[in-house]
This record gives structure tokens, sequence and C-alpha cells, in this order.
């Protein structure tokens, strides 16, 4: 799985993924193979939210050690 996915690409494959689990209409081993793959996929969508969140705080911080001043 590459790291290097944005959040929109990984997230909208997430979901594709959801959506055959769904289905319900897969062998064990397919199924087992897709949620894998969505684990991962999973794991990045939260990495780069942790990583926008800790930005977010960053420059939260910047704004009021400041004054909000520009």
């Amino acid at each position: 799985m590459e790291q290097q996915l944005s959040f929109e690409k990984a997230m909208a494959e997430l979901e594709k993924i959801v959506a055959k689990l769904e289905k319900g209409n897969l062998s064990l081993e397919q199924s087992l193979e897709l949620y894998e793959k969505g684990t991962k996929l999973s794991a990045i969508c939260h990495e780069k939210l942790q990583s926008a969140q800790l930005k977010i705080e960053e420059i939260t911080k910047q704004e009021e050690n400041s004054g909000g001043e520009q």
C-alpha cells in the first residue's frame, strides 16, 4: 500500500472496498484480502487526518502567541 496516496484517493478506494464487502458475494479469501487492504487504507487516512490536526493546532498556537497580529 502506498503511503503517498492522497487522503481523498485512499478514502475513495476504501469506500469501494466497503461497498464490495457489504454486497457479501465474495469468497472468504477475497473478503479477507479486501479487509486487509481496507485496514491499511484506513490507517493511511487516519495518519493523514492526525497530521492535518497537528498542523491546525500548530497554526492556532502560533496565532495565539503572536496575538493574532499580521
